[in-house]
């Protein structure tokens, strides 16, 4: 069942506290024995807990794994990318469904193992790696995100990702978006140890503004990520709307005791009514 967002929010800060507690208590210990790939021989292994770029080192538990794609609803259309890729489990098992799938990792060590791992795997021709700062890469082909990363993190990639194309699916193991809630939670106890958690976020169009509807109709909206208010106005007569909101180009709302049902195509939306007559706004 989805938390109120005063609960989400809560537990956000919660789990931001202790992600930076284990930074502190375990960074000294991740430089001291982080083993490092030094030979062709050695194989690099990584630490839990181990100091990175921006985060510490936590691998997302495989069943989560498994439940975030499900929710992301990839197919062999679709193109993921996942920032900050770790050890490549997220992209491997992507990649086993039949998606392409990236990795965009800072830590070469980590890249190499995710190579490796690929290739054990017989999926290289579906899951390509790179090293590379997520902040500094474009990944704007994406049709699926996937992160692991802190709250601040994910606020700074908040302005990337909504302008993304609208429809792109963001995965986010344990930590949201501040204020845009996602569409969508999941919290799994299988083999699940800790940061069980997951958010989905559609990419919504950008709807803001006024709409010439013709014969004398006009469309008003105020939009705040995926949700919608404003008014309906025929011949002068104003009528809110209700029950609106986006799901990626798809737009719904209610409004003179009709359902309007539309697709965004930048500054045009076409669709039908409940009663099945075709309606089409220009911004």
């Amino acid at each position: 069942m989805a938390l109120s967002l005063t609960r989400q929010r809560r537990r956000l800060r919660l789990f931001s506290t202790a992600a930076f507690t284990l930074a502190l208590m375990l960074g000294t210990h991740a430089r001291a024995q982080t083993p490092v790939a030094n030979d062709s021989t050695t194989e690099y292994t990584p630490t839990v807990g181990q100091l990175g770029k921006d985060v510490v080192w936590v691998p997302t538990a495989d069943s989560l794994v498994a439940h975030m794609l499900d929710m992301a609803a990839i197919t062999p259309q679709d193109y993921l990318v996942d920032l900050g890729s770790g050890d490549g489990r997220t992209v491997i098992a992507a990649a086993k469904r039949g998606t392409r799938a990236h990795g965009i990792e800072y830590n070469p060590d980590l890249v190499k193992l995710s190579q490796e791992a690929a290739k054990k795997a017989g999926v290289t021709d579906l899951a390509t790696f790179v090293e590379g700062d997520i902040f500094k890469s474009d990944f704007s082909d994406a049709t699926v995100v996937t992160l692991f990363l802190l709250p601040e993190l994910n606020l700074r990639l908040r302005p990337i990702l909504l302008n993304m194309k609208p429809g792109t699916r963001v995965v986010s193991n344990s930590f949201m978006m501040d204020d845009w809630e996602p569409d969508e939670s999941i919290e799994t106890d299988l083999n699940c140890k800790s940061y069980c958690n997951a958010y989905k976020w559609v990419v919504p169009a950008k709807v803001d503004g006024s709409w010439e509807l013709g014969n004398n109709a006009t469309l008003r909206l105020k939009q705040t990520f995926q949700k919608l208010e404003g008014h309906y106005a025929l011949n002068g007569k104003r009528h809110e709307i209700y029950n609106a909101g986006m799901q990626g180009a798809n737009i719904t709302f209610t409004a003179n005791g009709q359902q309007y049902t539309g697709t965004v195509n930048g500054n045009q939306i076409n669709g039908k009514d409940s009663a099945g007559k075709e309606w089409s706004a220009r911004r």
